[in-house]
């Protein structure tokens, strides 16, 4: 990475973690839970790691060391069942599934540092550290345990928490154990713990899983039963091997083993504690209360954050391998690609929230954000350099004040989306390096190279314009590869730029970084766009998983004669009601990124249209345009607000949309005919 003096020091002032200044030589540990090999994952646990692989890429652009942990949770009295069941061994049983783990995040283009197996032998060394210095401080100690247990989970229950005598995670019945064990003096630590959490309110994300974790605490902490002797498939516990370590216990340990815990001290130094761990909501209280009680009675700091993210949701019911209601995502990473994914996952979701995943929606992002936004913007303007410039970067000349704009929203996305990462807020950051995309399109339409290029006295103007251009999306495509990486590489290679884009840093993202007299290289669209057909049951509810279909061809007529097909008449097109009509306000639709409601004139009201094109257009930009809408279209409801009427649009191959439109000369409510 190049960086002269003067951007080192911007980029030390701009990077803060924590409201404090941080250093290019920073280190950043994440990890994700490690899977449960019960089968093989779904679309829920590739959010849970696209999560964590795009904040791990994002902080080694920024110029920190960064350690990327993940893995697989294999112990416990479920496996061992299953593969009894199988008539196999449970290391045989968890081999097969761990390996396409592996495989899955191979496809999804995850780049983890390391992969921790619980049935890993450093892992089992790091187990019985764990839990020989804890007994030897005299928090664990042998007693009987006579309760409840879900074996799905591997959770203890007391009756008062069952939910209609279920487990109230899963929902599936609770089995009475009575066996010897040894118990963790969990109580001792509670006050100690919310004391914690109270000084440190980033410890638990987002604030609605805090609450819930101090309100859990305060309602009092049993002791934990933490070793198991009636199966065997676990770490043998050091003082008494005829029990195995509780699960739970042994895969919270994972978070130390990847940090060198116990013997490698230097390493161990360097990573620990670790600054996110990223879990979903539904085992918070493992996170949040038995790990940090663990961390507190072996004497290491802890994590500096636990966030839970939200469920991913389809139909509006959790993803869950026992209801059949997963989504394989090897099957859309085959159909769509990678990067479709990865982004549909980051930015249609509010980290920290439920969010529904459906195939429409995704085709429907895919299309909108990364077909006709970014990938249209880079193969348009590369067909205009190379007819305008035979494909080379030209010099900018005298700048306007509307270049001015431009420059100056493409600064404030790099600090935005800085501070959007650095809360977590990773849709929020993508929205706002969307923006900037959004507005290097308009821009393309208000400066129109198209019509520059006709006169030699604009042709300095038009070098201004097209080097303002590729340098934003030389400045997309270092922002989006954290994100999207396949995709950054791809504007990266049709730029033409000399710099290897692993190479780049944070710093190169500042204005002017584009060398005049760059050869682009034009290739195909880098996102054509998904045809999509949708059939009755689909229409119904877009929640159910719909086929990806071919349109089906129109045939011919077989001889002259027959009845030409999709032929109207004078008369069916004289019903339609065409009129002029302005726009007198234009706002987004709360809760619908793709829709604007707009209030405009057609001569003898105002009434209100609402559109699917927020994407294409800022509202500020429609209020005044004349444009041309059907006025006696049948009234309806999208998204709770009438639209009375239907704007007409033209487009694009390409996936360019542009507004049918007239001169002032035209007064709203003249009639097309």
């Amino acid at each position: 990475m190049s960086l002269s003096s003067q951007w080192d020091e911007a980029l030390f002032v701009l990077i803060k973690h924590k409201g404090e200044k941080m250093a290019m030589g920073d280190r950043f540990y994440v990890t994700t839970p490690i899977y449960y090999p019960s089968n093989r994952l779904h679309i829920g646990h590739a959010y849970t790691t696209t999560v964590a692989d795009s904040l791990a890429r994002w902080h080694k652009f920024l110029g920190k060391d960064v350690f990327f942990l993940t893995g697989s949770d294999e112990h416990g009295q479920k496996i061992q069942r299953t593969a009894e069941e199988k008539g196999i061994t449970p290391k045989e049983y968890v081999d097969e599934i761990v390996a396409s783990f592996k495989e899955l995040w191979q496809a999804l283009n995850v780049q983890y540092d390391d992969f921790i197996r619980t049935t890993d032998e450093r892992h089992h060394k790091a187990v019985q550290e764990v839990f020989r210095r804890i007994y030897e401080n005299g928090d664990i100690y042998k007693s009987k345990y006579e309760g409840l247990y879900c074996v799905p989970c591997e959770t203890f229950w007391v009756e008062s928490k069952l939910d209609q005598g279920n487990c109230p995670d899963c929902g599936r019945p609770v089995e009475l154990v009575e066996e010897e064990s040894y118990f963790f003096r969990m109580g001792k630590y509670a006050d100690r713990l919310l004391q914690h959490i109270e000084k440190h309110p980033e410890f638990i994300q987002p604030e609605t899983r805090r609450k819930e974790m101090v309100n859990f605490i305060k309602g009092g902490l049993d002791d934990l039963c933490v070793t198991r002797t009636t199966f065997d498939w676990g770490v043998p516990v050091p003082i008494d091997e005829k029990h195995v370590v509780y699960v739970w216990f042994d895969a919270l340990t994972n978070y130390l083993t990847g940090a060198g815990f116990p013997d490698d001290t230097k390493s161990l130094a360097k990573w620990w504690p670790a600054d996110v761990h990223l879990v979903g909501k539904e085992i918070m209280r493992f996170h949040t209360i038995i790990w940090p009680i663990i961390l507190m009675a072996l004497g290491e700091e802890l994590p500096k954050t636990v966030f839970g993210h939200g469920w991913l949701l389809f139909d509006s019911d959790k993803m869950s391998k026992s209801k059949g209601n997963v989504v394989d995502p090897h099957a859309l990473i085959a159909e769509l690609g990678e990067d479709p994914i990865r982004y549909f996952l980051l930015r249609e979701i509010s980290f920290g929230q439920d969010g529904n995943f459906s195939k429409k929606a995704l085709v429907e992002r895919t299309n909108s954000d990364l077909a006709n936004d970014l990938g249209n913007l880079l193969h348009r303007t590369l067909s205009m350099l190379g007819k305008y410039h035979g494909g080379v970067v030209p010099a900018p000349g005298a700048e306007e004040a509307i270049d001015g704009e431009l420059k100056a929203l493409a600064e404030e996305t790099r600090e935005r989306t800085v501070d959007l990462m650095d809360n977590l807020k990773i849709n929020d950051a993508l929205a706002q390096i969307w923006r900037l995309v959004g507005r290097a399109n308009k821009y393309v339409d208000e400066c129109a190279p198209w019509a520059l290029a006709k006169e030699t006295a604009t042709q300095e103007r038009l070098d201004t314009v097209m080097y303002n251009l590729f340098e934003v999306q030389r400045i997309t495509a270092l922002l989006v590869k954290s994100f999207i990486p396949r995709t950054g590489e791809r504007i990266w290679a049709q730029l033409g730029i000399d710099q290897a884009l692993p190479d780049t840093g944070f710093g190169d993202t500042a204005w002017g970084g584009l060398r005049p007299g760059t050869q682009t290289q034009k290739g195909e669209p880098i996102f054509p766009r998904i045809e999509w057909v949708e059939d009755e049951a689909e229409a119904a509810n877009d929640s159910v998983e719909p086929q990806k279909k071919q349109p089906e061809p129109v045939q011919p007529p077989t001889n002259e004669t027959e009845e030409t097909v999709g032929v109207v008449g004078i008369e069916e097109f004289a019903k339609l009601e065409l009129v002029i009509a302005q726009v007198v306000q234009a706002e987004p639709v709360k809760k619908a990124d793709k829709l604007l409601k707009l209030q405009v004139d057609v001569g003898d009201e105002v009434r209100q249209i609402v559109a699917g094109i927020a994407q294409h257009y800022a509202p500020q930009d429609l209020v005044g345009r004349r444009i041309l809408v059907v006025k006696n279209l049948k009234p309806v409801k999208l998204r709770g607000e009438l639209s009375q009427g239907m704007l007409l649009a033209a487009t694009s191959n390409d996936g360019t949309l542009e507004l049918v439109s007239v001169s002032d000369a035209i007064a709203p409510g003249s009639r097309v005919k």
